[in-house]
């Protein structure tokens, strides 16, 4: 098997033909009147442990306590079964979000928050995702923590293995990352909570998806802290 084709941040023509994609009757302006906030895409990105599936739940659980309608869409999920047949080659992983980009642009057309947690490692991958929306509409969150940091915390033990050489292409250890040059936001999550890191992207949200201000939501159950080792 040759190289992987360099990941191009333009969508991929249908190769089938005679094509003809069906519009309904509900334009988004009015899903997104009665969802009370516009659709888009929250994607968290960083390498494995750094918290982004914490930061999703957390995120997810604020984001419905206020009435708006999230979605969490994680990377050991959809290698279940939307993925299932990728492993972790280079092909396979541009492959891997090339398709979990095509499915948050459905989420956010019907006016959902559609919270993406993959390590997607690459710049060009995630300007893919980035082309597919409309303006505006793409969140690109940085959850950045030191390498050191996530090998401690290592809640899989993913890190002790990769180490060991039991896993190939492990992003960090044995297959490179390219952090974002310009996200939307950047969570130094070694020295920030899990709140205060979920605190942040809700308020850029409040100014971009026009969601509902903390005030002007219900006030919901405390919970207890919630640590980066939980997820």
């Amino acid at each position: 098997m040759g190289l992987p084709k360099k990941s191009s941040t333009m969508r991929r023509k249908p190769t089938a033909s005679n094509l003809h994609p069906h519009t309904g009757k509900i334009p988004l302006r009015e899903r997104e009147q009665r969802h009370g906030h516009r659709g888009c895409v929250v994607w968290l990105t960083g390498l494995s442990a750094s918290g982004k599936s914490t930061i999703a739940t957390e995120l997810e659980r604020e984001l419905f306590r206020r009435g708006c309608q999230p979605f969490i869409l994680d990377g050991d999920s959809v290698r279940q079964g939307l993925c299932s047949d990728l492993d972790f080659s280079e092909r396979d992983r541009h492959e891997n979000i090339r398709r979990v980009g095509e499915v948050t642009r459905l989420f956010a057309d019907a006016g959902f928050i559609c919270i993406s947690a993959f390590i997607s490692p690459h710049r060009a991958d995630r300007d893919l995702v980035r082309n597919l929306m409309p303006p505006g509409t793409f969140i690109e969150v940085f959850v950045n923590a030191p390498l050191a940091v996530c090998e401690q915390r290592d809640p899989k033990g993913l890190y002790a293995k990769a180490r060991k050489l039991k896993i190939k292409n492990f992003t960090g250890i044995t297959s490179p990352y390219e952090p974002p040059l310009t996200p939307e936001i950047e969570l130094p999550t070694d020295k920030l909570t899990v709140m205060q890191a979920v605190e942040k992207i809700l308020r850029l949200l409040e100014k971009k998806c026009r969601i509902k201000t903390k005030s002007a939501s219900r006030p919901g159950k405390v919970a207890g802290a919630i640590r980066w080792s939980d997820w």
